[in-house]
């Protein structure tokens, strides 16, 4: 008998070290780009029939000693199909078909306390994709909202399980790589939606409160400082909270700093050395490399960082930490810590140059983010699928 598992019991089945095999039905190109952690591939179509080939003999054996299987696919088709024909095909494993596919696990979160020595602050980690949004909250109980994605209803949770309540909203930037739920979130709360207030050079076609370099923004009793770090995008904002937090969004990772050439271009001058250069993220790149050394690293050294992305490896594994714990850092240890920080202004202009493969549809989600183009929802959440890519 086939049975069904939502993507968020599959998580929890991977947190639990459960034994099973996680089959992944899509083609081996979609496969390599983006796979669930301890997948292994076996492609197979919706209108497949398992008795072809062999297939039931090539699937024991990547199956061996274990006798639980779980399909998944991008949407549930392929992998129900797998999952139907096994079953009746023999009586020899266990087999469930993961309801919703690449599509579901695209949404599923934890949310994760993190200890700043002062505001209660919740990561909310988007386990496929690596996105960290936060909810933001001091002893008054009033919080804000940082980086919230469509998924709005997971920050209205995340702050009624610490007593929070909403009174903010603010996007860090323009995302190229996830849809924002900001204003959605905003405005279905009621309460004031920010963005920094150079994004009124990203011709966004709605409003917003704009936030100005150095501006203060108070929320309860929590003192929310708007530090203006261009770089990653013109109007990225990084967020000091009660000196105690420094939420760096796109410019600054725990492992890593934002790339620079998905808002500024690509451009046709040469560097010093006679090179092809890009001049659009050439641009970007001397002012991200401002932002890091002239702002956030000017920070006192025991102050935590917590960043807006975190790399998910195209075998599914966070690049730093895992799941469930928090991914977070400190000015002092991403000093000495980073690599790319340890560079003079050429050199790290230099290695900035090549930030590897683009995320993927940036330009659409970048439109919608900026309201200029419209989707269908299920069009939308089509668009939001695969790594994030928004890391050097």
């Amino acid at each position: 008998m086939v049975t069904t598992l939502t993507a968020e019991r599959l998580a929890e089945l991977q947190d639990e070290d459960a034994e099973f095999v996680l089959l992944d039905t899509r083609p081996e190109e979609s496969f390599e780009a983006w796979h669930v952690k301890g997948a292994t591939n076996f492609p197979f179509g919706p209108e497949e029939d398992l008795d072809e080939d062999g297939q039931l003999d090539d699937l024991r054996a990547v199956v061996g000693d274990h006798d639980r299987i779980v399909a998944i696919c991008a949407k549930g088709l392929s992998s129900g199909n797998l999952a139907t024909q096994l079953a009746s095909a023999t009586d020899e494993f266990e087999v469930q078909a993961v309801e919703g596919g690449m599509k579901d696990w695209s949404g599923v979160y934890d949310h994760v306390a993190v200890d700043v020595g002062g505001p209660t602050v919740v990561q909310v980690q988007r386990r496929a994709k690596g996105c960290l949004g936060y909810v933001v909250g001091g002893e008054t109980g009033a919080a804000v909202v940082v980086d919230p994605t469509e998924d709005t209803g997971e920050f209205e949770v995340a702050a009624a399980e610490h007593g929070l309540t909403i009174e903010a909203v603010i996007d860090t930037h323009v995302h190229a790589d996830h849809l924002t739920g900001g204003r959605r979130l905003a405005g279905d709360l009621g309460v004031p939606y920010y963005l920094g207030e150079h994004a009124e050079e990203r011709d966004l076609a709605y409003e917003y409160e704009p936030l100005a370099r150095n501006e203060v923004l108070d929320v309860g009793d929590l003192d929310v400082k708007a530090l203006h770090t261009p770089g990653h995008t013109s109007e990225s904002l990084s967020l000091l909270v009660d000196d105690a937090a420094l939420l760096t969004a796109d410019t600054l990772h725990v492992d890593s700093v934002g790339r620079t050439e998905l808002e500024f271009g690509e451009g046709d001058s040469e560097d010093a050395s006679g090179d092809a250069a890009n001049e659009g993220a050439e641009r970007g790149a001397r002012l991200l490399y401002g932002s890091l050394h002239r702002t956030l690293l000017a920070e006192p050294d025991g102050i935590t960082i917590l960043p807006g992305h975190v790399e998910v490896t195209s075998e599914g594994e966070f690049g730093h930490g895992s799941p469930g714990e928090p991914i977070a850092t400190t000015v002092g240890e991403a000093r000495t810590g980073i690599d790319l920080l340890s560079l003079d202004e050429a050199a790290f202009v230099d290695r900035m140059a090549d930030a590897g493969e683009k995320p993927a549809n940036y330009e659409e989600i970048i439109e919608l983010n900026r309201g200029v183009r419209e989707e269908p929802p299920e069009d939308r959440v089509e668009l939001e699928l695969g790594p994030n890519n928004c890391s050097a």
